[in-house]
């Protein structure tokens, strides 16, 4: 009878060798693969939101969300801009419910989209007269400025083609 032949163990050896440069080669451009599909949704949302922001304050005279009641003299908070994003509201910026007589704007979004970097759908809003902070400090999904309508991402970091989250 004859024997079969069993791979030696250095045969073995290089076979494992092999596998781990290829590991080494292609695990690192997956992980690339997914942080360019977290910048894409990043991009993806920004627009949504300064989209919004754009028309929004098209039919509210000039009135950026965030404010309570559309009155600018008021501290814009996180939930005056959900409401006037997802509720109906009227030209002065008051919601009240989807389809409410008399409240023909909106609703503009279902939701906050979640920054998909830190996954927080918060704002943090920057009051009149101050400046945005220098940088993210990832303690919300967004900083939105309603005095300028600027939105960013609070989120630190850098793209794959270098630009800063937070700057974009």
């Amino acid at each position: 009878m004859k024997r079969a032949r069993a791979f030696t163990l250095i045969e073995v050896l290089v076979v494992v060798v092999l596998l781990g440069i290829v590991a080494a080669i292609v695990l690192p451009s997956l992980g690339k693969g997914t942080t360019m599909a977290r910048e894409s949704s990043l991009a993806f949302d920004l627009n949504l939101l300064r989209r919004f922001v754009l028309i929004y304050k098209s039919q509210h005279q000039e009135v950026a969300p965030g404010y309570p009641g559309g009155n600018t003299a008021a501290t814009p908070t996180d939930q005056a801009f959900r409401d006037q994003a997802m509720l109906s509201s009227d030209a002065w910026g008051q919601t009240a419910a989807v389809g409410t007589p008399s409240f023909p704007c909106g609703p503009y979004l279902s939701k906050i989209p979640a920054n998909p970097f830190n996954n927080k759908d918060t704002l943090e809003m920057i009051a009149n007269g101050q400046a945005f902070p220098a940088a993210a400090d990832d303690s919300h999904g967004w900083v939105f400025k309603p005095e300028t309508g600027e939105i960013r991402p609070d989120n630190s970091g850098t793209g794959v083609d270098g630009t800063s989250y937070y700057d974009l």
